[in-house]
């Protein structure tokens, strides 16, 4: 076992990050963010990540989803555009892109993330990799060597479990080490690694090692996770440079469930809809300190 130093988050680290902005803004300076994911009944977890990048701040947001079932419209949310997935290269103003929430293990899923990690509009575009496509890069090998090889940044989001199949480890012991599991992860992949869980950590290939403060257990209910992608993304279009953006994200993702909690909401019963709304709450309100 390796000795990690780490740093915690606080709140006065983001209090600059997030500028006022310009008078003359526009949907097409605001940042432009795709969801990629949606197989099979897993639509919600595009949904809930596409919410998430709208009601943070990204100026339009596409949802793409491999479901043949997939809705033509989010009827809560209008604004959210639905795109397939072969229509995204399509989209030059795109950037950012998160592709994971509901993708499923499909030989089309595995063929998307190919693309992704090999094309030229991936090869240059910031990404945030979570959930299914994380699982696809622990069980194929030359996916992983893809995700090794990618030119832009990267952020992948595991919690504990996708993490030790990606290191082929115990989920046991990323538990026990998840300072020193999360830097592996960094390092192996060349990435920026969120690893989700009570004390969330951001760790970067450089060695350095954030520790989240924020957070209670109200965040343990299903699409919480696809939340923070879709936050995480929509703050990197959004010009917060990727490595900023993994480290607000995990903290205003954390602080909406603090705040839920203090506000007589949960932890029991709070859903991921609830989160995304009080994240709203906790950007802007770091954009006017």
């Amino acid at each position: 076992m390796m000795k990690t130093d780490y740093q915690v988050l606080v709140k006065n680290m983001f209090q600059h990050v997030l500028l006022p902005r310009d008078v003359d803004a526009h949907k097409g300076s605001c940042g432009s963010v795709a969801i990629i994911g949606g197989d099979e009944s897993m639509v919600g977890a595009v949904l809930l990540a596409s919410r998430a990048a709208l009601f943070s701040g990204a100026g339009r947001v596409y949802a793409a989803m491999l479901s043949k079932n997939a809705p033509a419209v989010d009827l809560n949310h209008p604004e959210i555009m639905m795109r397939t997935p072969a229509a995204l290269v399509h989209l030059k103003q795109l950037d950012c892109v998160a592709i994971g929430p509901g993708l499923g293990q499909s030989i089309h899923a595995i063929e998307l993330l190919i693309s992704w990690l090999t094309e030229p509009l991936g090869q240059s575009m910031p990404m945030v990799i979570d959930a299914d496509a994380l699982n696809l890069i622990a069980a194929h090998a030359h996916l992983a060597e893809l995700l090794k090889k990618r030119h832009a940044q990267t952020i992948i989001t595991p919690h504990a479990g996708e993490a030790a199949r990606l290191l082929g480890l115990s989920s046991e012991f990323v538990q026990d080490n998840r300072a020193e599991a999360a830097l592996k992860l960094a390092k192996k992949f060349n990435v920026v690694c969120v690893l989700k869980g009570a004390g969330t950590i951001c760790a970067y290939p450089d060695g350095t090692c954030f520790v989240n403060t924020t957070g209670n257990p109200a965040l343990a209910s299903g699409g919480t996770g696809d939340v923070l992608t879709g936050l995480i993304a929509s703050l990197i279009a959004q010009g917060v440079e990727l490595g900023t953006a993994a480290k607000l994200g995990v903290f205003a993702h954390g602080l909406a469930a603090d705040n839920l909690v203090a506000g007589g909401i949960g932890p029991r019963g709070v859903v991921a809809s609830e989160v995304l709304l009080e994240v709203r709450n906790i950007i802007n309100q770091l954009n006017q300190n």
